[in-house]
């Protein structure tokens, strides 16, 4: 093992990271409570300005760690037309599959490249927003936050799309709308339910769920550009599994993602028929993980047309920020805990070990909220419903 291999596998490494993390995302959420208290309720677009440069700032630490810690890189597919037109110039409802524990990550990285990492939201959990620094960190970015309460949800989803809607920037909203990452449990679940209501039956993801989706549709017409219909991939031959852990021990993955911008005004009028054309873009979805699997290949058998290849350049900043937060968070944390811990005190020496032991919880707290095996039950619900 290398030198550089070591280091990043080291846990100190690992601890000035939790470290570096955890600190700066509490300065950025103070400043984020300070402005959502403070400017919001005069001036919304200002907050919203401001609440961008804090989001990246946070985010991208994220995204370094993916980047330049770990290495990895997605290769991209997407017509070159739309892309150059279209990327980054025009609100944007995403959808995309949820089959690994750092797709969302991927995201992210697409969207630092082309300058929208501040700017997105998602769907989440209401007990997200109670998680502190990153779910402190949606819950000021105004994500929208569901309490699979549908009467309630419904309602929340109207009013949260509205404000996103009126952004000043380009604002990105993400939907998985298979509501939990894919298991072969939870697949299982989803046969059982689709074979019941009669729906499309899926290999390669869980059967959608169209509510939350069919709701926020009528909010979002010309308001929002385009669908972004996002499908991710990782080659199953690849050693080096695509998970939280392997890109914290520097072990970097190469992503494939292809991203086919849909104008809104194709999703047909009513629930229903947009119920009926969510389904039908996840069975495309299904071809083409299918074929991904057996192939290497999104378009062989999938029947989806090719489109251009390429990858994007990562961008500095990322680096540039997390260096900014680690020299201002590390010096003075390191400094105070090295001298508890040679203090001769041993209240002192417990407190440092203690301070220590926090940081890597709170560290596995967030990689436990993307392993699939703590992701959230499907079809319980539903399967008692069809009974």
């Amino acid at each position: 093992m290398g030198l550089l291999a070591h280091i990043k596998q080291s846990r100190i490494s690992h601890l000035m990271i939790a470290i570096t993390f955890f600190t700066s995302g509490l300065i950025i959420n103070f400043f984020q409570c300070v402005l959502y208290f403070g400017l919001r309720p005069f001036s919304k677009y200002l907050y919203r300005k401001i609440n961008y440069y804090l989001c990246y700032s946070f985010y991208s630490e994220v995204v370094f760690m993916a980047e330049w810690w770990s290495g990895t890189d997605v290769t991209i597919y997407i017509d070159k037309k739309d892309f150059e037109k279209y990327y980054g110039n025009e609100h944007g409802y995403l959808l995309m599959n949820h089959s690994y524990e750092i797709d969302w990550l991927i995201g992210w990285m697409f969207c630092e490249r082309i300058r929208m990492l501040g700017n997105c939201k998602a769907y989440a959990k209401k007990s997200i927003q109670y998680v502190p620094t990153l779910g402190w960190a949606w819950k000021f970015a105004e994500s929208i936050f569901l309490e699979r309460s549908w009467e309630k949800d419904k309602e929340t989803i109207g009013e949260q799309i509205k404000e996103l809607t009126e952004y000043p920037d380009t604002m990105w909203l993400l939907l998985y709308a298979e509501g939990t990452r894919f298991t072969p449990e939870k697949a299982e679940a989803s046969r059982k339910f689709a074979q019941d209501k009669g729906l499309p039956i899926l290999k390669h993801h869980l059967t959608p769920r169209t509510k939350g989706f069919t709701a926020s549709i009528p909010h979002m017409r010309g308001k929002v550009g385009a669908i972004y219909n996002i499908q991710l991939a990782f080659k199953p031959s690849e050693l080096v599994k695509p998970t939280m852990t392997n890109l914290l021990l520097g072990k970097g993955v190469e992503a494939h993602m292809y991203i086919n911008r849909i104008p809104l005004d194709m999703v047909p009028e009513g629930e229903e028929a947009a119920a009926q054309w969510l389904h039908n873009i996840y069975q495309e979805k299904d071809r083409m993980a299918d074929s991904f699997i057996q192939t290497g290949d999104f378009f062989a058998t999938s029947g989806v047309t090719r489109t251009d290849t390429f990858k994007l350049e990562r961008r500095i900043w990322s680096l540039v920020n997390t260096l900014f937060w680690a020299t201002v968070v590390l010096v003075p944390m390191l400094y105070y805990l090295i001298r508890l811990l040679l203090s001769g005190s041993t209240t002192y020496f417990c407190i440092g070990v203690g301070i220590i032991g926090l940081f890597f919880l709170l560290m596995h707290k967030i990689i436990g909220m993307s392993e699939i095996s703590k992701s959230s039950s499907y079809g319980a619900a539903e399967t008692k419903k069809a009974k």
